[in-house]
């Protein structure tokens, strides 16, 4: 897949072009989301992210944050931009791209939307609409510290070569939960986020292929 400038952008508009925002948001019984018998309590608290792609001239990265430390849910955690809905938000792409710009500074003229992912539900009760978006490089970043310790961009290849992705497990609440992790440097990304890249790249595969 030609992963450069003008090629990939057509992959990803030919791909999530017109995608709906997502209605469902139970778990699907595959690696990263929540074990087995388990759901959180309702109602659930609508969310948003940003999956922002920078297309460079000679290759294309994802933008990701890297939460701090004294946060109370997900501290420390690698993450995309975004956050719980607001009232004022008229819809999910509302609330991603106002939460990345509170959070980074990356302003919303900067993101071309192109669609969405799979309803994503987390262990901790949020119902994470994914959106993906376009960026183009020569940005600039205003991080708000109190959120934010680091923000960093992974190469798409990276993310897309099998022998960089692994399935663990561990213990919660007495289930075993399995989970994608990609470790990139000195970054561990998991979770919920590691879980919407590989929703991303299975579609993105799919859409490349027609």
């Amino acid at each position: 897949m030609d992963l450069s400038g003008k090629n990939f952008s057509q992959i990803v508009r030919r791909t999530f072009g017109g995608s709906r925002a997502p209605e469902d948001f139970s778990p699907r019984q595959a690696v990263g989301d929540l074990p087995s018998g388990f759901l959180p309590q309702p109602p659930w608290k609508p969310a948003a992210v940003l999956l922002p792609l920078v297309v460079h001239p000679d290759m294309t990265t994802v933008l990701l944050t890297q939460r701090t430390e004294a946060l109370q849910e997900h501290a420390g955690q690698v993450s995309f931009p975004g956050g719980s809905r607001e009232a004022q938000d008229q819809d999910p792409v509302e609330t991603a791209l106002r939460e990345t710009e509170e959070e980074i500074g990356l302003k919303r003229s900067q993101v071309e939307v192109m669609g969405f992912l799979d309803g994503y539900l987390t262990i901790t009760g949020y119902a994470v609409s994914p959106v993906v978006g376009l960026v183009q490089p020569g940005f600039t970043l205003a991080v708000d510290p109190l959120e934010v310790a680091d923000v960093f961009e992974v190469p798409l290849g990276f993310l897309m070569d099998p022998l960089n992705r692994r399935v663990e497990q561990r213990e919660w609440a007495g289930h075993s939960v399995s989970y994608y992790l990609f470790i990139y440097g000195q970054h561990r990304i998991w979770g919920a986020t590691a879980a919407m890249l590989v929703d991303f790249l299975d579609k993105l595969g799919t859409g490349a292929d027609t």
